[in-house]
């Protein structure tokens, strides 16, 4: 059995529209920042789509929810930056709150597919 390419999922399509609102956002970032906030941002923006396509590609299911927990880990912490960010006043308004959709949307996928994967794993089925 193939399994379907990680630029099907849906979790990870949106993954890749979050990585592009959040680089949206930071551009908007004082200077200072770009080495700083903003580069961390966008790591763990990037990082997100990168850990739903190596579990993708990965031979156990055990290994795929793995990553989907290592993305879930960083669309946590990309959370949190944004609302730093928020409140260092880097950040407001309607870009952010697409920001916010998109990463809320990300995580409710993220969590349906961790779930599905771990329930294939061997003694997780019911049946």
């Amino acid at each position: 059995m193939t399994k379907a390419s990680h630029r099907n999922l849906i979790v990870w399509q949106r993954a890749v529209e979050l990585v592009e609102s959040v680089y949206g956002l930071t551009e908007g970032f004082p200077r200072r920042e770009i080495y700083g906030i903003s580069s961390q941002i966008q790591r763990a923006a990037v990082s997100i789509p990168a850990n739903i396509a190596e579990g993708n590609a990965r031979s156990t299911a055990r290994d795929y929810a793995h990553f989907l927990s290592m993305a879930l880990g960083s669309a946590r912490e990309l959370d949190t930056l944004l609302f730093v960010s928020q409140k260092l006043g880097y950040v407001s308004g309607r870009n952010l709150a697409d920001a916010y959709r998109l990463l809320d949307e990300t995580c409710r996928l993220l969590y349906s597919v961790r779930n599905k994967v771990a329930a294939s794993m061997p003694g997780n089925q019911k049946g």
